[in-house]
């Protein structure tokens, strides 16, 4: 392996792979940074030791999935006690953002697929992601977790069967989707709240995560009518407070950003949609997985205050605070 820039120029070719193997397996952008540089600095440390690497792509793969596991057997215990609903900190698309980027928001990065994910053991989430999703075959996922090919496609085997029974589906029709989304959006954010019942799924779900550090919904709220009054009253606080709606995508998904006149962020929205209908609502106020996206809307605020105790509170209250916790 040669030293010096051709090494740096490789890891830099590989920097978007990485970043997508560590986010999808911590759910978290500041986690997944610190991951691919940290796998630099193991990297550099090897070169310097005069270590063989046949593949620099599977060699740097390793270490990212190694790291990954550690986070997520430290993390375990914090997402047990999360108050709330648990989501990842969004990766939020515009048009700033590179292609080689956008063209990773596929379904695999969804929210609704990263919380999924939460539910497989470590190491049965690293053999998923790296045979599904990057598509390592058996005897290089076996040489990264330092396991038998054999155990490597029974931890498949268990995660597959756990992710199909329950993989969120989407429309496949991508500019139906963003039709939809664009009518949903803009009637939240002109007050024009009439289609949106014709919009919303009859089942649909609401998710808010605020985790203790701002407004929140301490449980999922279901059906249409207890969606509709929750965004009845997110509509009515953005016109109270001046709030406008961005439209971006977040995680490859349809979604807004709600921002206050100086370009501050409140929280972060994304929709599912299937079969021409809303079927959940998320959104993520948690002050914590909104920093990498820009300045934030200050703890001071009316919006950042409260939190919701119980579901009548958050689902009966078309007011203010209610809304606040969509």
């Amino acid at each position: 392996m040669d030293g010096g820039e051709p090494l740096t120029e490789e890891f830099i070719a590989l920097r978007p792979l990485l970043f997508s193997l560590a986010y999808r397996m911590t759910g978290s952008v500041a986690d997944a940074e610190d991951v691919v540089s940290e796998a630099y600095v193991r990297l550099r440390r090897a070169q310097e030791r005069g270590v063989e690497i046949s593949s620099l792509k599977t060699y740097l793969s390793s270490v990212v999935t190694r790291l990954g596991i550690d986070h997520l057997r430290s993390a375990r215990v914090r997402r047990e006690t999360y108050l709330g609903p648990w989501m990842p900190e969004p990766l939020v698309s515009t048009e700033a953002i590179p292609e080689f980027e956008r063209v990773e928001l596929a379904d695999t990065l969804s929210i609704a697929f990263l919380v999924l994910l939460e539910t497989l053991t470590p190491t049965e989430r690293a053999v998923f992601l790296l045979r599904e999703v990057f598509e390592f075959d058996y005897p290089q996922i076996a040489g990264i977790l330092d396991r038998s090919e054999a155990g490597c496609r029974q931890l498949m085997t268990r995660a597959r069967r756990h992710i199909t029974a329950r993989k969120p589906r989407f429309d496949a029709d991508a500019a139906e989707r963003d039709q939809l989304a664009a009518r949903f959006f803009d009637a939240i954010g002109d007050g024009e709240l009439e289609p949106l019942v014709s919009m919303l799924a009859a089942d649909v779900v609401a998710y808010g995560d605020g985790g203790g550090n701002g407004p929140s919904l301490p449980r999922p709220v279901n059906g249409r009518g207890k969606v509709m009054r929750l965004l009845t009253a997110l509509s009515g606080a953005i016109g109270d407070f001046g709030l406008h709606v961005q439209r971006v995508q977040v995680n490859g998904q349809p979604g807004a950003l709600l921002l206050d006149d100086e370009g501050r962020l409140l929280n972060v929205l994304a929709i599912d949609i299937l079969d021409g209908s809303v079927q959940a609502v998320r959104s993520i106020v948690n002050p914590d997985k909104l920093r990498h996206l820009g300045p934030l809307i200050g703890t001071d605020h009316p919006l950042r205050g409260g939190r919701a105790t119980d579901d009548s509170r958050a689902t009966d209250d078309t007011g203010r605070r209610s809304g606040l916790q969509t």
